[in-house]
C-alpha cells in the first residue's frame, strides 16, 4: 500500500508545484520539478519510510542516521538552498550559502508552499510555511539575498494571501529574469 500511496503524495506534490510554477511564468521548472524523486533510490526509500504526513527523507535519517534519498536529491534540484551550499571563496569562510538565481529561489518558496500544503492538508493556512522557516531558519545555511527574498515571500503569503503574493513574484520579482 505505501507504493500507491507514496506515488501519489509525490505526484500530487509534483503537480501542485507545476501548477504554481506556471502561474508565476515558471513553465520549465513547472515541468522538470522533482523528477529525481521517481528514481530508484528516492522513490524504493520513500516506500519504505512513508508515513504520509511528514516526508520520508526526515524518517529515513532518524532511523539510518543519513538520507541517502535527500543526498540524491538535494544534489539533483536546484530549488534547494543545500544544493547551493560550498566553500567560500575565501578558505577562512568555511561552508556559506551561495546566491541563488531568484528563478530557483521562487521555485523553493512554492516549494515550501506546496509541502505545507500536501502534508497539513485541511489544517493549511497561508501561515504555515512561515511558522515551519521560523521554526528552522537558526540552523539553514542560506546567502544573506535569498534569505531576505524567501523572508519577504513567506511573510507576503502569510499576511496578504495567495493572489497577492503571486502576482507580485510574477509582476515584480521574475519581470525582469529570465528562467
Amino acid at each position: 500500500m505505501n507504493i500507491i500511496n507514496h506515488f501519489k503524495t509525490i505526484t500530487y506534490h509534483k503537480l501542485l508545484v507545476m501548477k504554481y510554477c506556471f502561474k508565476v511564468g515558471l513553465y520549465k521548472q513547472g515541468l522538470l520539478h522533482d523528477l529525481s524523486k521517481y528514481s530508484f533510490i528516492e522513490f524504493s526509500a520513500g516506500i519504505k519510510y512513508y508515513r504520509g504526513y511528514v516526508s520520508p527523507n526526515g524518517v529515513q535519517k532518524t532511523v539510518e542516521g543519513y538520507s541517502s534519498a535527500w543526498l540524491h536529491h538535494k544534489g539533483r534540484n536546484r530549488h534547494h538552498f543545500e544544493y547551493w551550499i560550498d566553500y567560500g571563496s575565501n578558505e577562512a569562510d568555511g561552508l556559506m550559502g551561495m546566491k541563488m538565481p531568484i528563478n530557483y529561489v521562487v521555485e523553493m518558496f512554492i516549494d515550501r508552499v506546496c509541502a505545507s500544503k500536501n502534508y497539513l492538508k485541511e489544517n493549511y493556512t497561508d501561515k504555515s510555511s512561515l511558522d515551519y522557516y521560523e521554526n528552522r531558519k537558526h540552523y539553514y545555511v542560506l546567502h544573506n539575498d535569498v534569505r531576505k527574498l524567501l523572508e519577504t515571500l513567506l511573510n507576503k503569503l502569510a499576511n496578504e494571501g495567495e493572489d497577492k503574493t503571486f502576482t507580485y513574484i510574477k509582476n515584480d520579482i521574475l519581470k525582469n529574469t529570465k528562467s
